[in-house]
């Protein structure tokens, strides 16, 4: 479709590279550390990621902030003046106001391009669940030329992007006021991995306590194995807050049980990594619908 363009944020966590391959416009978030505001752009040019979780886990004071609406104006408007349509999709509802910001905006506008056609979608993802979401999205564009068809393929796709991930840093849970001081004590003394997944509505919700880092990384993999659709055009995606290495070694088990699936690493952004914390892995992958059935 040569008359459309793909929007979407930083929140999505794909590279700058993939991001260009697949033609993928995208608005950048905004966290401030130490005082100091910088873009979430994907390609980290004014702050090296890795250097973003060495600083916030000394305990550096970091706060995140959404796309505001002028910023949707703006980028909207570029597009359609272009005489393009346009498919938004942003950063879950559930966590953030950007989705809302890129409504108001989009609602403004199809008033004044009555000829154009507009999609905002709010993804109910994060992370690389967003992102794999704008991956299959700009796939299934390349089948057909049915703006609708896309537009009913991502509102029903977005439910069944499994999220599961584990945080390593409880520190960094504490301080976003996540879980309580002594809880992130104790958790610490034990060595405890909270597991949580993102539930239908795009919320964080607790799945699983574990005793261990290599334990909770091996139990990723096999909630995402059982809960994957095992079809090769559908990829796994792996975020990860600067463990690289454990990222790798989780993608090796996952393809080990699935011969032939692609899986695709990359960084937890620091908009996103603000929250969850250093050396959190997350997983994700397309499967039958996302919910209850993650607890058993």
């Amino acid at each position: 479709m040569e008359n459309l363009v793909f929007i979407t944020d930083s929140g999505c966590d794909l590279s700058a590279e993939m991001l260009e391959e697949l033609g993928v416009k995208v608005l950048p978030l905004t966290y401030t550390l130490n005082g100091t505001t910088y873009a979430n752009n994907p390609d980290h040019r004014e702050y090296d990621v890795s250097e973003f979780y060495k600083t916030i886990k000394s305990g550096a004071p970091v706060s995140t902030s959404a796309v505001n609406v002028g910023e949707f104006l703006d980028a909207f408007t570029e597009v359609l003046e272009e005489g393009k349509d346009f498919i938004y999709i942003g950063l879950s509802s559930g966590i953030s106001a950007t989705f809302q910001n890129a409504n108001n905006a989009a609602e403004e506008l199809k008033e004044k391009y009555p000829e154009r056609k507009i999609a905002v979608i709010d993804s109910l993802c994060a992370s690389m669940g967003e992102g794999l979401l704008v991956y299959l999205a700009v796939k299934k564009a390349e089948e057909t030329e049915d703006f609708s068809e896309v537009v009913e393929y991502v509102s029903e796709l977005r439910h069944n992007i499994c999220h599961e991930f584990t945080v390593d840093d409880l520190g960094q849970l504490k301080r976003g006021g996540r879980i309580s001081p002594a809880v992130a004590f104790v958790g610490s003394m034990l060595q405890i991995k909270p597991m949580l997944y993102v539930s239908p509505a795009g919320k964080l919700i607790p799945l699983d306590k574990v005793r261990g880092r290599r334990i909770a990384l091996s139990k990723l993999a096999e909630i995402t194995v059982s809960h994957c659709v095992d079809e090769d055009k559908t990829p796994i995606f792996i975020s990860h807050g600067d463990c690289e290495d454990e990222a790798l070694a989780v993608a090796d088990i996952i393809k080990a049980s699935m011969p032939g699936k692609k899986v695709v690493t990359n960084y937890i952004g620091p908009v996103i990594g603000a929250h969850s914390g250093f050396k959190t892995l997350a997983v994700f992958c397309v499967g039958n619908g996302r919910g209850e059935s993650r607890e058993k």
